[in-house]
């Protein structure tokens, strides 16, 4: 009982000085329309993701670009009003694509690409980015880190190769749960874990 009271203590304490950090492989947000396009169905929920609403689905797409494709890429729902391919720098020098580094949802004058499903296929003429690193928050978590919407700052990760990362953009919302994303490449750079955690410099 008193082991179990340790790790509970250890654990709020974690919660409230550093972030979890997760990373994110390439993936597509499609639009209802599109759905219907490749599946001929609204997407599937496989299982939930750490953003609460958020979802993997079952369904999955290739994505093709001017050099090279990806066969069984992740499609991630509820449908959004607009398409968004996110992949790391490197995919884009697999598909001949440069991707520019955005804000989710910041994807007017980025990248085209073509989006192929059993049921058809989609020719996006922009929509292909590289996430820029952010860390999600609640409206209450952006109060105890002292950090505001939008707001850059620093994330120092403790994960084998230890590093710090600038330019990470903080979201709050009060439906968002705390996490830093990060995709595979900076995931790579710092040996990413399950399980590691970074401390937010202001």
């Amino acid at each position: 009982m008193e082991q179990i009271d340790i790790d509970k203590l250890a654990d709020a304490v974690l919660a409230q000085l550093f972030v979890p950090v997760e990373a994110s492989g390439r993936h597509v947000h499609i639009t209802a329309q599109q759905a219907q396009t490749l599946f001929g169905h609204p997407l599937t929920p496989d299982r939930p993701l750490s953003q609460p609403g958020q979802f993997l689905a079952k369904e999955r797409l290739s994505i093709i670009g001017p050099k090279g494709e990806f066969r069984n890429v992740a499609v991630l729902g509820p449908e959004r009003k607009e398409a968004q391919v996110e992949i790391s720098l490197t995919d884009g020098k697999t598909l001949g694509i440069t991707p520019p580094i955005r804000p989710s949802g910041q994807v007017t004058g980025s990248p085209g690409a073509v989006l192929v499903g059993p049921k058809g296929q989609v020719e996006l003429t922009h929509g292909v980015m590289a996430a820029q690193r952010h860390i999600h928050l609640s409206t209450a978590e952006g109060k105890r880190f002292a950090v505001s919407d939008k707001q850059i700052v620093k994330l120092q990760v403790f994960g084998p190769r230890p590093v710090i990362f600038e330019d990470v953009l903080v979201r709050i919302h009060p439906d968002f749960r705390c996490a830093a994303h990060l995709d595979y490449d900076e995931a790579n750079a710092c040996g990413f874990r399950k399980g590691c955690f970074g401390r937010i410099i202001p």
